[in-house]
């Protein structure tokens, strides 16, 4: 199936059935006096690319970080894989951390490692897998994520800022995740490169099944890309469906967003 035909598969699959892989329910952050979250719900369908919107402030962020249990909320539960994370042993939480892979913003790389040693940490933190055999899977990891094999013993310094973020997806892919988190992926890149990235997403997405968890703020990505978008107002997800959907909400907000020249432009 060529690739086209792949996404338009995948488009073509309904939206909100079968399994559901996150499931967020009350969730409420507070910093100080600023809500941020108000008992927020939200579902992440299996398979699905769900685009993550909102205004600065809205906690897309902040919501991906509760979800992956780097920040603890004030309220409210999250279940991902059907188990409730705040619950769990510090084991069973390692077996649940082990099914997802986390690309954050601005990649996170380590900077004193090489990107081969950068995708090999968390094989190196979670299995016993000889170091040559590491080796060998964190590079098939670079190629799935479109990077040449020149770039695997440089340090995240001397690489583009495309090659960085496709670096830190190479990590993010490290584990064989079925559910992986994407914080603005492709911020800062140029529109060739951003474009390249959305199709790289998509790809993966459809050929390895992967639940993708992506916060943007990107109109041609959520066009290219997602299947469904959340968008995060006031605390709560105030609309959720895929893009056409979306757009017809009547709320300013979105139809700001989404009625503008690049939003016009991204959904032609």
């Amino acid at each position: 199936m060529s690739f086209d035909a792949a996404i338009a598969d995948k488009k073509a699959a309904p939206a909100g059935e079968g399994e559901v892989v996150i499931r967020v329910r009350g969730l409420t952050n507070r910093f100080g006096s600023k809500t941020v979250h108000e008992e927020l719900d939200l579902d992440v369908m299996k398979g699905e690319v769900l685009g993550v919107i909102g205004g600065s402030g809205t906690g897309k962020s902040v919501l991906l970080r509760s979800i992956v249990g780097l920040h603890t909320p004030n309220a409210g539960e999250v279940e991902v894989f059907g188990q409730h994370v705040s619950k769990l042993s510090r084991d069973e939480r390692v077996k649940v951390e082990r099914r997802w892979g986390v690309m954050f913003q601005d990649g996170a790389l380590f900077s004193t490692m090489t990107v081969r040693e950068n995708v090999m940490a968390p094989m190196v933190e979670h299995t016993k897998i000889p170091p040559a055999l590491m080796s060998e899977l964190a590079d098939l990891k670079l190629r799935l994520a479109g990077l040449e094999l020149e770039a695997a013993p440089k340090r995240p310094a001397d690489l583009s800022g495309g090659m960085r973020k496709r670096a830190a997806l190479a990590r993010a892919l490290s584990l064989d995740p079925e559910l992986v988190f994407l914080d603005e992926p492709t911020a800062g890149l140029d529109p060739i490169g951003a474009a390249k990235f959305d199709e790289l997403v998509r790809s993966l997405s459809n050929a390895m099944g992967l639940t993708v968890f992506l916060v943007t703020h990107d109109l041609d990505t959520l066009a290219a890309t997602c299947d469904r978008i959340a968008v995060l107002s006031d605390g709560k997800v105030l609309a959720i469906g895929p893009l056409d959907e979306v757009r017809e909400n009547p709320h300013p907000w979105i139809q700001e967003y989404f009625s503008g020249p690049r939003g016009r432009a991204a959904v032609r």
